[in-house]
């Protein structure tokens, strides 16, 4: 099998991805793609990156200094003192979402509503203290682009950057191939559909849906730059680190793989996790989309698919439709002793897992309505099911194995 294959093949199953795509850059190009690759997904804050260089082509344009206040363009901010430079970098202090509900999952407001709301008290630092990850930095640098070309951000992102770039599949709403996100019950497998709302204003911190295709030139982009959208030593200068943020740029993460210097970003959103890096060195990079919550580590997707080493099999993992009566009320969290123990449903078997160590344990199966080991040190062994008196669930057994859903009682010494 492509060794490429596998690795996308290993994330699906230990990460629950519903679906997931990939797509492997050498010298800037796209040399394999495989999963879902026609398939849109919602970038996250990989739209970070596109805010940031439409920015630098602001800067470039002689439009704006990277160390003027963004209340020279937002005057009405309440951060109006924070710079350009300080808001790339999210090192301005201010908070990290902006206030109000949970912004990623609720429909968006527009720019007036977003300042009148941000009035500067919800700052946690000093400017230049320490990195603080803001996405409403970011909503403002989009505010400030939209009014200083005298345009949405939208329209300055499609037209000034993805046009040139020929990313003709990367949108600001969902398109009728994208991907429905999906958030994946922790103990059951089941699929929850997740929100995909228009988030307004705070756009620019995470709002666009693209392919593996589009994102590839987009690496590739950041990589060596393109004439008419940004030039590599622009380039050059937004991955230099930026103190006091060690691994982050002028908009842009960076990350050491295996002593490889990369740079992109990950992304998530309500259903959906990113992840885009190039090495700008060797135009050698990979981008992953997927329609899932949680279940990827987006930072060490450029060390598995770029380096040499082995890589873990797994059977796909297949969404649950259903949990057998029998199993489902022993699904969540159980004590073999004082060690944790939990009991998930996973491609149509009761995996008991270890907390502490994080393996797996052992493996049930549903056989004439009980359940037994098919793998592990229970192998052969029935799953006892102890109620009480009055019905309710009081323990399991499995030889002289006992399960409980509390610890053993604490006892005191002195």
């Amino acid at each position: 099998m492509n060794r490429w294959q596998a690795c996308l093949d290993a994330l699906q199953a230990s990460g629950r991805l519903p679906s997931v795509a990939a797509g492997v850059l050498q010298g800037g190009e796209l040399v394999w793609s495989g999963g879902e690759i026609a398939t849109s997904y919602r970038i996250g804050s990989i739209t970070k990156t596109m805010t940031a260089a439409a920015i630098l082509q602001l800067r470039d344009d002689g439009l704006l200094s990277l160390d003027d206040p963004i209340g020279s363009f937002v005057p009405e901010s309440g951060y109006a003192g924070a710079t350009v430079r300080a808001l790339l970098t999210h090192t301005s202090g201010m908070q990290s979402e902006p206030v109000g509900s949970w912004w990623e999952r609720s429909p968006g407001v527009d720019a007036a509503a977003l300042l009148v709301a941000n009035d500067g008290s919800g700052a946690v630092a000093q400017a230049g203290d320490y990195f603080h990850y803001s996405n409403l930095g970011f909503a403002l640098l989009g505010e400030a682009t939209a009014r200083l070309r005298d345009a949405t951000w939208w329209e300055v992102v499609s037209q000034r950057l993805l046009g040139p770039l020929g990313m003709r599949h990367t949108t600001c709403a969902a398109p009728a191939e994208a991907a429905q996100g999906y958030s994946v019950d922790h103990f059951a497998g089941t699929l929850t559909h997740e929100p995909h709302h228009d988030t307004g204003a705070m756009a620019p911190a995470g709002q666009l849906w693209s392919t593996v295709g589009d994102l590839a030139r987009w690496a590739a982009f950041l990589a060596s730059g393109h004439l008419g959208v940004l030039g590599a030593e622009t380039l050059l200068e937004a991955s230099r680190p930026s103190p006091p943020a060690a691994d982050y740029g002028l908009g842009l993460r960076l990350l050491d793989v295996d002593g490889r210097r990369m740079v992109g970003h990950t992304g998530s959103m309500p259903g959906f996790l990113a992840s885009l890096f190039v090495d700008p060195d060797t135009g050698d990079g990979v981008v992953l989309l997927t329609n899932a919550t949680t279940g990827l580590d987006a930072d060490a997707v450029p060390a598995l698919f770029l380096g040499d080493g082995p890589v873990p099999s797994a059977d796909p993992w297949v969404p649950t439709s259903s949990v057998p009566t029998v199993a489902e009320p022993l699904l969540g969290l159980w004590f073999w002793g004082n060690s944790a123990i939990e009991a998930r449903w996973h491609n149509g078997s009761l995996h008991l897992r270890s907390l502490a160590l994080g393996k797996l344990s052992d493996i049930f199966e549903v056989r004439d309505d009980g359940l037994v080991g098919a793998w592990g040190y229970h192998r052969g062994e029935t799953l006892h099911v102890v109620h009480r008196a009055d019905g309710s669930l009081s323990h399991l057994e499995c030889a002289t194995f006992v399960y409980t859903r509390t610890p053993y009682a604490r006892t005191h010494s002195r």
